[in-house]
Order: C-alpha cells, then structure tokens, then sequence
C-alpha cells in the first residue's frame, strides 16, 4: 500500500484516494492552503445557537467524471474537489469564546453566562447565577501537554457545548492526527459508570459515513473522547458562500441518512444534526460529532440539541428515530433554502412555503411534522422517497429522465387517453375518470405477510372472481387489503366500510389512502379524488404513481394537472399516460417523447397527425406541417390500414383547405398525391371506395361511397 503523501497523515492510498483522509494520491499543486472548517457545537434546547468555530482541514475529491449520467445518480465523487488545508492552520491563536456565546451548559437552563457588568469583563470561570452549575471557558489543555502519555496537544481548535476541542498528535502512531473533545463530567459514580459504558460503546460505530472513535482518556480529572481528525470543509463553511444547489444537497442528505440508518440499527440515535456538525471528504460525507449520541428513548431533557434543528417533542419525550430524522430535514432546509434561518430569537422558525420545489418541500414537511407518528419512521424510508427527489430534480436539471423501478408500486397497467375522438373537431375526448382505477399502479404487496406469496399471482388481477377467491385465503393485512383495492376500483360502497376497518386495523398506512383515493375516482368524486391523491404525494413525495393519479384527478376536476403530468413524464417515460396527459392540457409535442420501444408509440404518432388534420383554419397549420404528419403516418409500419387510410383522408382534407389559400410549391406530392386540388381530391376519393369495400355494415359502406362521390374531381364526364 502506498503512504498518503499529505502532511502530518499516516493513511494508505486506497483506490486513488487516502482511507484516513480522503486526500487525493497527489498533493495539490501550490501547497497546502491555510484555513479550517467549522467546528460541531452544542447547546441546550433553550440556548441559542451557537457560533462555529474552525476545527478541520479540507481535502481533494475527485473532479467530476464528465460521464453521462442519464438513468444514473450522480455521487459526492461528481462534484467539485475540495481545496487541502493544513491541519495546523487550524490550530487558534488566542482561543478565547467571545461572550456572547456563553452559556449554561446544563440543558434545563440555558442561560447566559460570564457577561459583563457594571464595566467588569465577564468571567471565565464560575457558577451558573442561574442554577448554580459550574462553567468554565479557559482550555484546560495547553500546547505540548500529553494526554495519556500519548497525545501531545498541539492547540485549540474551537469550543463546542462540552467544552474545548483540542488538536493532537498520537506518538504512538506516528504522529497521526486525533481530534480530543471534552465530556460532559459528573461525581456520581452510578452515573459515571453508565456513562462509560455508553462511550466504550462509540468506539465500535464503524461506518464511511461516521468519524472513527479511537478511544477514551482523562487527563486531570476531565474526560475526553479522542476521535478521527477529518479533514476538508463543513457544510456550514459552504453554505456561508451561499445556498447550496438542491441537487448537491439532496446528495448529502442521502449520506447522512445512510449513516443514520446504521446508528439506528445500533438503537443509537444521533441528535445533534446540523451543518457544522458533517463534513465533505474525499468521496464522502462525514459526521464529525459523536458527543451527542445516546440510545434510542433516552430518557426526555437528556439529549444534546440545538435550537432551530432538534424536534420540538424533545423537551418533553424521549429521543427516537423520527426525532433524528427531523434534524435532517431541517439540516436540509438550511443548506438548501436562501434567506432561511432555523432560529430566531431563540424559537425555531418554520420552514417557508416555498423550498424551492415541490416535491423537495413536502419531503421536508414530512420528515419535520409536529405529530412523530406523521414523519418517517425509518432513515431507508426518509432516503427512498429522498432520492425519488433527487431523481426529479436531476431530470429537470439534464433534461434526460432518471427512471427507477418503484420498491412500492408496480407498474403501470395501462395508458389511459390515448384513443383519438370520434369527433374530428377535436384530438381526444376528455379523460374518462371511470378508466383511470384500473390503469393506476397497484401497491406491491408486503413480502413478510403469510398470505403474499398466494397473493403474488392475484396482484394485477381484478373483478368480482378475484374478490371470491380472496375469501379463501387467510384473513391478513394484505388480503383485506388487496380486496379493498378490488371493490375500490370497482366504486363498490362495500369499499368504504372495508377501508374504514383497514384505517383502524393499519393507522397510517399510506396504501388506505390511496385506495380512497382510486375509489372516489371510481364513483366519479374526482375532486374527493384529487384531494386524496394530493395527500398520498406528501406522504411519498418521492414516488411517481401518487403523482400521476393526482394529475388524472385535477384533469377531472378541471384543475391544473399539466405540472404534475410534467413532473411524471420528466422523470420517467415509463409512465406513459403522463405524456398523453401533457398532450390533453397543454404540450402534444410531449407524444414525440413517447420511446419507440412502447406499444404506445403508434397511438402517440396518430395522435401527432391526427393534431395537424384537425387544427382549425387555413392558417392554423403551414405546408412543412402537412409533410411533416404524412411523414408520420409513412412511418408508422404497425398502423392498422384501416386507421392508417382514415388518418389520411382527414390529412388530405386539411390539405385540401389550406390549399384553397395558398400556394404549394411546384410538384409537391402529399400521401402519395400530388399536391394540387385534383391529385388531392382523387387520392381521397381512392381512400374512401377502398374503406367502403371493407366496411362492417351496408349503412357504412353506402356513407363512404357518398363522400367519395363528393370529393372526386370533376369532370365533363
């Protein structure tokens, strides 16, 4: 293995990259750049939140990778490198905390601290006027002091809520850099003895995503936790320069919420997110600050937190996974949202109504609910739906669509919309809500219910047979379920009553909502309908099939649905009553986009042609559009010849028109015809005797055989 090659380090090139570091195998060229990013600080939730502080270095990434990235998520790997800083660059000169950001360090208090008055300095050690609790701001170690006859202080990097971080060098590993932090101390021995458990527990966390605990030592009687020295820059540092763009910090909320998942299989919960408190390095994102880290349902008022990120219950229950999940929407938030402040005057503020999209705004007020039970439940939850937004927003930011197989819905069953109308004046009938319930994605059935794997073949199936032979199968979640689903898409009224024993069976379950919603839509409610599926959007804002089905139920109910037929077809052309929906509302341009691979392209090509046939007037369509839609239908080798004949007569009708005001230029030929009011008119009068010999009926065949005699040339014969 090849020895990093940065000052001061004593990792291995991994890969290109350092494993301790994160530097690149090659130093950046001009040297070392001298800075720091910001320290993690904590304070109690009553406490106002607290400066930052330098505390580490930066370090190089790689450059973006230039590859096209078209179905495939961009990495931390794709972004900007991170400029090489000098870990002693980091080390402060005169470590002092101003005081103004002094406060009482126990959580039940908060307040203010070494102030000054009637014109005296405040000091820097002494009790709290307040609770009587001791608080100190002087560093308690000093340049060249050893800790543990090991670490040798080479300075402050900052203060944080539990005291003074301190730079180190490990002389029992080269020299390595370590980060020393205090603890929070306590003289009773039960507590003390818990406490210690709790921390020798930290050193085995081992994730990418998390700062290595290395060990636990005292040092005149204080405790310290010593952990990894990571370099690079704070995601605080890089929003100072301005708001992050959402793309790039939808990539970090997906790190760290890996990270969170890990904790929490560990039934450790993080609480203390914030900006300050990750750090960009190398390829990844890392969490610098374990000091607030305790088990899961800790008991209320025990959790280090800071005003503006920590979740409101915290002051009265205990610490838990959606508490943890909220620290990261609101983290989100504030790297993500101009002029957003997560505090002010001590309170936290709400989140503006604009975040900047929509899906990226309910996926933030989800996760920060008032109620617990209404957020996430789990960090893999929070990061599906998590990168179903970054897959939307990288869409709009490429232009190409970012399509995924949906871990919670199926496919769609079928394109609804895509039949021309029989009225000529017009391309398509207006969408008939009856067909959307059974076009829509079914939810996938939970692999862990005893009935699914009867189940897994009933699960595109529907009628009144499939309802009878789910009466035989064992009466679980996901039979009673999958019957709800049969009569609502049925607009049965024995679907309310089977869903309102689900509601209480399976309280917020996001599937019971949406099988209101497919029912409404199936008795013709689509305004219930739209206000059902406008719900199951915020529950999943990450997921396509809740969007579709809202936009077919404001189509219905004349609202705006072209927006989330956008957001939809943007995404992922697999969805293809999305583009059928655009082309109903605003953009039939958007049925070009139909892949070639569909069965649905024919039907979208017709419908392009049949746009130019029947556009009104002379003037509403111009001669490159007329050779343009013949060349369509030349096209289109699967077109069934009937329609294909019936698709030319109206073109060559519309021909017919815009010639009676224009002149085409000399020789043009159209569907074979040449373009000239008697080519035109005897092509169509061929088109219409061939459809008269295949007519279905006598009534039929004499019609056609009428508008041929009408539209043939005439002649002195």
């Amino acid at each position: 293995m090849t020895r990093c090659a940065q000052p001061g380090c004593t990792g291995t090139i991994d890969e290109g990259y350092c494993d301790l570091c994160g530097s690149a195998a090659t130093p950046v060229s001009g040297g070392p750049a001298s800075g720091a990013s910001p320290a993690p600080s904590t304070g109690s939730p009553s406490a106002p939140a607290p400066q930052t502080q330098p505390v580490s270095r930066g370090t190089s990434s790689p450059v973006s990778s230039g590859r096209s990235r078209a179905g495939v998520l961009g990495t931390l790997a794709d972004l900007p490198s991170v400029p090489y800083r000098d870990p002693a660059g980091a080390i402060m000169a005169d470590p002092q905390v101003p005081e103004e950001k002094r406060y009482c360090a126990n959580p039940d208090c908060g307040k203010p601290v070494g102030r000054s008055r009637e014109g005296l300095p405040g000091r820097t050690d002494g009790f709290c006027p307040h609770c009587r609790t001791p608080y100190s701001f002087t560093p308690k170690l000093h340049k060249g002091d050893l800790v543990a006859g090991q670490y040798r202080v080479l300075g402050c990097l900052a203060h944080g809520g539990l005291g003074w971080i301190y730079l180190a060098a490990d002389e029992n590993l080269d020299g390595r850099w370590v980060v020393l932090k205090g603890l929070l101390n306590t003289k009773d021995a039960e507590a003390l003895a818990a406490a210690e458990a709790e921390r020798r527990f930290l050193t085995t966390v081992d994730h990418p995503n998390i700062v290595k605990i290395f060990n636990f030592q005292r040092s005149n009687g204080l405790d310290y936790i010593v952990m990894e020295y990571i370099g690079g820059q704070s995601l605080h540092e890089l929003r100072r320069k301005g708001p992050l763009p959402l793309r790039e910090a939808l990539m970090y909320g997906r790190e760290i919420l890996q990270a969170f998942a890990y904790l929490h299989e560990q039934d450790l919960v993080y609480c203390d997110l914030k900006p300050a408190n990750v750090i960009r390095v190398g390829r990844r994102l890392k969490l610098i600050d374990l000091g607030a880290v305790q088990r899961a349902g800790s008991p209320p008022g025990t959790s280090w937190a800071t005003v503006g990120y920590h979740a409101p219950e915290l002051d009265s229950r205990p610490s838990s996974v959606a508490s943890d999940l909220y620290t990261v929407a609101r983290t989100l938030a504030v790297l993500t949202i101009p002029s957003f402040s997560p505090a002010k005057g001590g309170v936290a503020a709400p989140l503006p109504q604009d975040c900047g999209d929509e899906s990226y705004g309910r996926l933030l007020r989800k996760a920060t609910a008032h109620d617990p039970a209404a957020r996430f439940q789990s960090a893999w939850d929070m990061e599906e739906q998590l990168v179903g937004v970054l897959r939307e927003v990288s869409a709009l930011e490429e232009g190409v669509p970012y399509p995924a197989p949906s871990t919670l819905f199926g496919p769609e069953r079928t394109a609804v919309g895509t039949a021309l109308s029989d009225d000529t004046s017009v391309v398509f009938d207006p969408l008939d809500p009856a067909a959307v319930p059974g076009a829509l994605p079914v939810p996938h059935v939970d692999p862990a219910d005893p009935a699914a794997g009867a189940l897994a073949g009933l699960l595109g199936g529907s009628g009144a047979d499939l309802v009878g032979q789910l009466a035989a199968l064992p009466q679980t979640a996901e039979t009673k379920l999958m019957r709800a689903r049969l009569l609502a898409e049925e607009g049965a009224q024995e679907a309310v009553t089977a869903l309102d024993e689900l509601d209480r069976e399976l309280p917020g379950d996001w599937r019971v909502l949406w099988y209101r919603g497919v029912h409404a839509m199936a008795a013709g409610q689509a305004g219930q309908a739209a206000r059902l599926f406008d719900a199951c959007v915020s529950e999943l804002p990450g997921e396509q099939a809740p969007k579709l089905a809202l936009a077919f139920a404001l189509e219905c109910a004349g609202g705006p649905a072209a927006p989330w037929y956008e957001r939809v077809w943007r995404t992922d052309h697999a969805y293809v009553s999305a583009a059928f929906g655009l082309a109903r509302t605003v953009r039939l341009a958007a049925l070009d986009e139909v892949p070639r691979s569909s069965r649905h392209r024919v039907a979208a090509q017709a419908a392009l042609v049949a746009s130019v046939a029947r556009r009104p007037g002379p003037a509403g369509v111009t001669f490159d559009d007329l050779l343009e839609a013949a060349g369509r239908l030349d096209g289109l080798a699967d077109l069934d010849p009937r329609r294909r004949d019936l698709l030319t007569a109206e073109l060559l009708r519309r021909a017919l028109d815009w010639l009676g005001v224009n002149q085409p230029p000399p020789g043009a030929r159209l569907a074979e015809a040449y373009f000239t009011e008697a080519g035109l008119r005897r092509q169509l009068e061929k088109i219409f005797r061939r459809l008269a010999v295949s007519a279905q009926t006598r009534q039929e065949r004499h019609a056609l055989i009428d508008q041929a005699n009408a539209v043939r040339p005439r002649t002195w014969l």
